[in-house]
C-alpha cells in the first residue's frame, strides 16, 4: 500500500504541470501488436483524458500494410526509409491505415471507458499535403537526382479548429497519417512526420514517439537519455542515427522548433511506456529538448 502511495506522490506534481495540457503520441511498432501492449496502451490514452491531459493519437501502420501488399501480391519497396507509393499501393495504404487500423484503436480505446473519434488527415482537411521528393546528391559539380517516390507526401499545413473542438469535449482524436493534395489527391506520409506537425500546430507540452528500441543510441550502442535540438541535429550529420530513427529525430527537431516544449522517444515494447514517461521523476527512453535544463523533468 505503500508503494502504491509513493507512486501517486510521485505521479501528482506531473498531473497538475499537464492539467488540460496537450499531449501528442505517435502510437506505432511492437506496441500495436501485442495484445497485452495494445491494451496497456489504452488504458495509459484514457487515464491521461480522465485525470485532465488532453491525448492526441497519431498511428503508424507500417508491418499491416506490407503484409496485406504481400497478400495481393504487390512488393513493398522503400527508399530512404519511406514506402514507394504508387495508384494501386496508396487504394491499400488508405484501406489499412484509415479503415482498418484506426478504428480497431477507436474500438479499443473506447472499450477501456474512453470515448475515442476516428480522423484522417483527409477529414475537415485536417492535413493539407503535397508531393515529397527526395533528392540524391551526384557531387559538388553535378545537380542532385530527383527520386520521384509515387503518392507520398509531404505536410504542407495542419487545419487544427477540429482538433481544437475535442480538446474541450471528453472525445480523444485517433488520426491516420494520410493527407490531402491540393486537387483532392491522397498523400501517404510518415506518421512520425505527422505526429510532429500536428504537436507542433497545437504546440502541445509533449510529443511522444513510440518505437522499437530504448530511445536513441550513440556509437557504441548505448542510451542517450537527452539531447538538445543542436545535439540532435549533429547527430543526423554523422551518421550517428540510422534507419527509421533518422525521420524520428528530425521530427522532433522540427516540433521543438515549432513550439513543442520537449519529445520523447521511448520504447513501446515496455509496458505503459506512456504513462512512466509522463509521470515518474526518472522517465523512459530519450528526450529532446531546446536547450538543457538544469533538472529533467
Amino acid at each position: 500500500m505503500l508503494e502504491k502511495a509513493a507512486v501517486l506522490t510521485e505521479a501528482l506534481p506531473y498531473i497538475r504541470r499537464f492539467y488540460h495540457k496537450t499531449v501528442v503520441i505517435k502510437y506505432g511498432g511492437h506496441a500495436m501488436v501485442d495484445e497485452e501492449l495494445k491494451e496497456s496502451f489504452a488504458k495509459d490514452i484514457v487515464l491521461m483524458k480522465y485525470i485532465g491531459i488532453n491525448p492526441v493519437v497519431v498511428h503508424g501502420g507500417g508491418p499491416q500494410i506490407g503484409k496485406m501488399l504481400e497478400r495481393v501480391g504487390k512488393k513493398s519497396d522503400f527508399c530512404a526509409g519511406m514506402r514507394v507509393t504508387d495508384a494501386d499501393t496508396m487504394d491499400i495504404v488508405e484501406m489499412v491505415l484509415a479503415g482498418k487500423i484506426n478504428k480497431e484503436i477507436v474500438s479499443l480505446v473506447n472499450a477501456n471507458g474512453g470515448r475515442a473519434i476516428g480522423l484522417s488527415g483527409k477529414d475537415g482537411c485536417l492535413i493539407e499535403a503535397r508531393k515529397l521528393h527526395l533528392y540524391k546528391y551526384q557531387g559538388d559539380d553535378q545537380p542532385p537526382e530527383i527520386i520521384d517516390i509515387g503518392l507520398v507526401g509531404e505536410v504542407q499545413h495542419v487545419n487544427i479548429e477540429i482538433l481544437r473542438i475535442l480538446e474541450k469535449s471528453d472525445l480523444i482524436p485517433v488520426i491516420a497519417p494520410v493527407g490531402v493534395g491540393e486537387k483532392g489527391e491522397t498523400y501517404n506520409i510518415n506518421a512520425d512526420l505527422v505526429a510532429g506537425h500536428i504537436a507542433g500546430a497545437l504546440k502541445a507540452q509533449k510529443l511522444i514517439l513510440m518505437t522499437d528500441v530504448p530511445g536513441v543510441m550513440d556509437l557504441d550502442g548505448k542510451l542517450i537519455s537527452s539531447m538538445t535540438v543542436a545535439e540532435a541535429a549533429d547527430a543526423l550529420q554523422d551518421q550517428t542515427l540510422k534507419g527509421g530513427m533518422i525521420p524520428k529525430v528530425q521530427c522532433s527537431i522540427d516540433a521543438v522548433q515549432s513550439g513543442v516544449q520537449k519529445v520523447h522517444i521511448v520504447d513501446g515494447r515496455v509496458p505503459h511506456a506512456v504513462l512512466l514517461e509522463i509521470f515518474t521523476d526518472a522517465g523512459v527512453g530519450t528526450e529532446i529538448i531546446r536547450r538543457r535544463p538544469l533538472r529533467r523533468d
